[in-house]
């Protein structure tokens, strides 16, 4: 299987940049892992929230296979811990399926038309964080859950 994470906008911060490429290096250890940028969309002063969102949302559709499980970060997704969260990636595992895609969306969130083709939504927190940060947050979970499944000493539960 391959986990694939998708997310709007490339990440100014280079700090954040220099976490999320050593965590990204780590998880390459457990699972082929992909992380695919969308750029940011042009000129959207002129463009509704709606409108920004749906064009956004055809970018995403477009990144996919058919046969590709998607996974929206989204605020109003389920919820878990860590050992969840690894449990939930086993059950994908299990599944026999080939991709298990992430996105993390644009600043208004996605369009319906990426909520009709996903699979499941999760949330990584209640509380806001930017859209940068996300990233380093679900490639360290994502690596965080495999350490899990192996009962390595990275996690203390």
């Amino acid at each position: 299987m391959t986990i694939k994470l998708l997310a709007i906008g490339k990440t100014d911060n280079k700090l954040l940049q220099g976490l999320i490429d050593d965590y990204q290096k780590r998880l390459g250890f457990y699972i082929k892992f992909e992380f695919e940028i969308i750029p940011d969309l042009k000129k959207v002063k002129n463009l509704s929230e709606d409108q920004q969102k749906q064009k956004e949302g055809e970018l995403i559709l477009s990144k996919l296979n058919p046969t590709d499980v998607l996974i929206l970060l989204d605020e109003n997704g389920k919820q878990m811990d860590s050992v969840g969260f690894s449990n939930y990636l086993q059950k994908h595992m299990n599944s026999g399926i080939k991709q298990l895609v992430f996105v993390i969306g644009g600043p208004y969130g996605f369009s319906q038309d990426v909520y009709a083709k996903a699979q499941g939504k999760i949330s990584l927190s209640k509380m806001t964080f930017s859209h940068q940060m996300i990233r380093l947050f679900v490639i360290e979970q994502l690596y965080r859950g495999f350490t899990i499944l192996r009962n390595e000493p990275y996690h203390h539960r």
